[in-house]
């Protein structure tokens, strides 16, 4: 008998996850019971499908899945993620029952690097800077006046913070230019592949040589803070600090002071609250770029989590080892 799927996450946050292709792609090892996504365990319909499902989808939006999940679905096999972290969607009973999991975190982490690159490039150019002047100026005096300052990403100095998933595919994208690459993480050893791309260094020597420093560490307890008044306070001058990883890793207070005192800039797509207060002077500093969490999957770029997740089922159903399976043992450092 063929596998039997069902699905359960947020139907309004996984627009185009999934499209007919991937749909036909798991109908030929699969047997699909409901392309309607469960939000809700507790119904009636939920059970019944629970009680079916040999594979379930999770993604953004899905309910827990906990022990009670399981006595639901005593014939669950694998859970497919299709989205970033299982953190907060998958429970300790599932690894103990020895269920297989794998995530698309891999595959969330292609935008974001290509939005931290874009941010990198920008910042190293002036590029925010020189277009609020021109707007304003509305000639070229002032912007060509800036052409002969030490512009530009021809040999300027990145440092990357955390060897995520995304820190890494950054560090894949800074070869194609003419950057020194700085990189901070404590698990990180000389032997591993992206010590190749990155200067392995000390997080003091990052923030002192860095003209942009990206922060890419995962949220735990011990990460909390991390980049504080003593951190901003050894970024050079000149400096731009970008966050795509997660607001709680920085102090707004200590960063915010830093920022108004014009010293330093920065680049911010998250924030610590995820929404900021009306009155945040993030929205007003000119030396700072906001914007509303984008740069992970978002529109037709979400169809990459899809496509990984429906890649790691064929895998399973075909007795392939999956190629992004969580190791419990892991779960405590990683996003």
């Amino acid at each position: 008998m063929r596998p039997r799927i069902s699905f359960a996450m947020a139907a309004e946050k996984t627009q185009h996850v999934f499209d007919e292709r991937l749909f036909d792609r798991l109908a030929r090892h699969c047997e699909i019971l409901s392309r309607t996504p469960m939000e809700d365990f507790s119904t009636v319909q939920a059970r019944e499908l629970l009680a079916e499902t040999d594979i379930l989808i999770t993604g953004w939006g899905s309910p827990y899945v906990g022990e009670e999940v399981l006595r639901l679905a005593p014939g669950l096999r694998l859970i497919a993620h299709a989205a970033g972290t299982v953190k907060y969607t998958i429970g300790e009973a599932v690894y103990a029952a020895g269920i297989a999991v794998t995530h698309a975190a891999a595959a969330n982490a292609v935008p974001v690097a290509e939005y931290t690159l874009a941010a990198i490039i920008f910042a190293n150019k002036r590029v925010f800077e020189l277009s609020d002047i021109y707007r304003h100026d509305r000639g070229r005096t002032a912007t060509w006046a800036l052409m002969s300052e030490p512009i530009g990403n021809y040999r300027r100095t990145v440092g990357l913070i955390g060897a995520s998933h995304i820190g890494r595919k950054v560090a894949k994208l800074l070869e194609m230019l003419d950057v020194d690459v700085l990189l901070h993480d404590p698990y990180v050893t000389a032997e591993d592949p992206v010590a190749a791309k990155a200067r392995l260094v000390d997080l003091d020597t990052l923030l002192r040589k860095s003209d942009t420093i990206s922060l890419h560490a995962p949220a735990l307890p011990a990460t909390r803070h991390m980049i504080g008044a003593a951190e901003f306070a050894r970024m050079r001058d000149g400096a731009t600090f970008i966050n795509t990883a997660r607001g709680m890793l920085v102090d707004h207070e200590a960063m915010i002071g830093e920022l108004q005192s014009g010293r330093i800039s920065a680049i911010l797509d998250v924030t610590a609250p995820e929404v900021l207060e009306a009155g945040s002077p993030l929205y007003t500093l000119p030396n700072v770029f906001l914007t509303p969490h984008v740069a992970g999957a978002a529109g037709l770029e979400r169809l990459r989590l899809g496509e990984m997740a429906v890649s790691e089922i064929e895998r399973f159903v075909s007795g392939r080892p999956l190629e992004h399976a969580i190791q419990p043992e892991l779960l405590e450092r990683s996003a």
